[in-house]
């Protein structure tokens, strides 16, 4: 590559979120950095984009650095839609989401709107990495993050990725020196079991609050939960085509045509 690659850098935690503020430090080290980001917190919004109402991207100049800023009304889907299409004036190298605060592993990645704008970018054919923190406070400290972000971003630079592949990266919430490297995992097989919490308004309404507890059904040690257990960052590629393949020639048996 002749020229600096050109990095779109994302996230779902908003634009002024500490992590993605890290993130864009990390880029400019390596790039030319265009930021579409959201104008407010987006977790948990998945693979949503805006149907029924109007999006607004704004430039905006958070700190001094080199990269150009857009605030973004939409969700992180949204983001990199409106920037491939209408702000930037070329498809990008590279797409990194994050840095997210709080964990994207194993069954978190079908909800994480870190992880949508990643695949969002996947679809489009631009290798995409979505980084995560296993630490949900707006004060997380990203400094032991900092080199492991860089250098999987320049090895995927370096070597590419397939189509329809993005990269799911989750570091686990301990100092730089208890991190043991980096592991390359699967998807734990993993879910929440949800509880709501029923309360009511003073007019005698019911509402919810939704909470949960984590449950790890997997017992290997080639999983992401396992690596970032044992202190190792994690590593998972995933794919968008959602097809279950192994399962088609048994449904082929199926006597659907009667």
């Amino acid at each position: 590559m002749t020229e600096k690659p050109l990095i779109l850098v994302t996230n779902d935690d908003g634009i002024s979120a500490p992590g993605i503020r890290t993130l864009i430090s990390i880029m400019n080290t390596i790039g030319e950095v265009v930021v579409v980001a959201p104008d407010s917190p987006q977790s948990g919004m998945g693979h949503a984009i805006t149907l029924d109402s109007t999006l607004y991207a704004e430039r905006v100049y958070m700190d001094d650095g080199p990269q150009i800023e857009y605030s973004c009304s939409g969700t992180p889907a949204d983001c990199v839609k409106l920037a491939i299409r209408e702000l930037l004036d070329r498809k990008p190298d590279l797409c990194v989401s994050g840095i997210n605060h709080g964990s994207n592993s194993s069954i978190n990645v079908i909800y994480s709107g870190t992880m949508s704008a990643a695949i969002e970018a996947g679809i489009e054919g631009i290798p995409a990495i979505g980084f995560s923190l296993l630490d949900y406070t707006w004060n997380a400290h990203f400094e032991a993050s900092k080199s492991y972000v860089k250098t999987i971003t320049e090895q995927l630079l370096n070597n590419g990725l397939p189509n329809d592949i993005v990269l799911n990266v989750n570091i686990p919430n301990i100092l730089k020196e208890d991190i043991k490297g980096i592991k390359i995992c699967r998807q734990a097989k993993a879910n929440w079991v949800e509880e709501f919490d029923k309360r009511k308004t003073p007019q005698g309404k019911d509402y919810y609050w939704l909470s949960g507890k984590f449950v790890n059904l997997d017992g290997g040690e080639d999983t992401d939960e396992w690596a970032l257990e044992q202190g190792y960052v994690s590593v998972v590629p995933i794919q968008f085509d959602l097809t279950a393949h192994q399962f088609i020639k048994t449904l082929k048996t199926w006597n659907l045509n009667d």
